[in-house]
């Protein structure tokens, strides 16, 4: 059985429930729960004031009900368990992340996943800017784990990314990829202007409808049917990401880049769409 966190209204100004993390909440009885200390804008709260709380943390699953949109946070540095959103959420949604799994059921602010470490993480509906990405002044975003989003997400997507894999089932905007340490961004919709921008490896896998511009610091390197994008592609059909599904055994142009740093990163165009 899970915890069950209902939002008893809803508020424009900003929640920060960091900290609350299934693995805290499974040894607390629901009175421990509700004194949580939360912030409600430059306020602090015990989590009963803007929740309902009912359940049993046992199992480590924490459930919020309601338009979280101004909830900020939510699974940040969780380490197990499931969290699921029904409705939208805020900024930092599993950001730091070790381990576990997070399903939002509707949108998402930005940072989704930042600098994470491990784990999944499911957006149903759109993200934000910096999903994946490195906060700024750090030297790496994401190092491990995959994020999922079924619709589009803002810039710089994938910023600084060191390891892991990051699906968007629709488009994203620009600088996806920028400063790419290694790791893998699939995008399943239109990219924006300057992608792969200071990249130094890693992999950049563009399935949309339009080709994009590439920057001049990529290289035409050859045209093939790589069998890692199969597997991929498998991997996400394997997690019910439906936009991979009809793309078969596609042909992809290979590009290598940026050679303003050491030009090690790789950019797939499926075929088909290339210029």
């Amino acid at each position: 059985m899970a915890i069950t966190l209902a939002a008893r209204t809803q508020t424009s100004v900003p929640v920060e429930l960091e900290g609350l993390t299934p693995q805290w909440a499974r040894d607390k009885s629901l009175a421990e729960i509700e004194r949580f200390e939360i912030h409600h804008g430059n306020r602090k709260l015990p989590l009963a004031e803007l929740f309902t709380v009912s359940g049993d943390a046992s199992d480590e699953r924490l459930e919020f009900v309601g338009d979280l949109s101004s909830v900020h946070w939510i699974g940040a540095h969780m380490t197990s368990g499931v969290v699921r959103v029904q409705g939208a959420a805020g900024r930092h949604v599993g950001s730091q992340m070790r381990g576990g799994e997070i399903l939002v059921e509707g949108n998402a602010g930005g940072w989704v996943g930042a600098e994470m470490h491990r784990g999944l993480i499911r957006i149903q509906g759109n993200a934000g800017d910096l999903t994946g990405a490195a906060y700024r002044g750090s030297a790496r975003g994401m190092t491990g784990g995959m994020i999922l989003v079924d619709g589009s997400a803002g810039d710089e997507v994938g910023l600084a990314m060191r390891r892991g894999l990051i699906a968007i089932g629709g488009a994203v905007e620009d600088m996806l990829g920028m400063n790419m340490i290694a790791g893998t961004v699939a995008v399943f919709g239109a990219c924006g202007s300057r992608f792969g921008a200071g990249m130094r490896r890693g992999t950049l896998a563009l399935f949309g409808p339009h080709p994009p511009q590439l920057l001049p610091g990529f290289r035409y390197a050859s045209t093939f049917q790589p069998v890692v994008v199969r597997l991929m592609l498998r991997t996400l059909r394997d997690q019910g990401f439906r936009a991979a599904d009809a793309l078969g055994d596609s042909k992809y142009d290979l590009y290598h880049g940026d050679q303003v740093t050491i030009g090690r990163g790789e950019v797939l165009i499926r075929q088909a769409f290339a210029a």
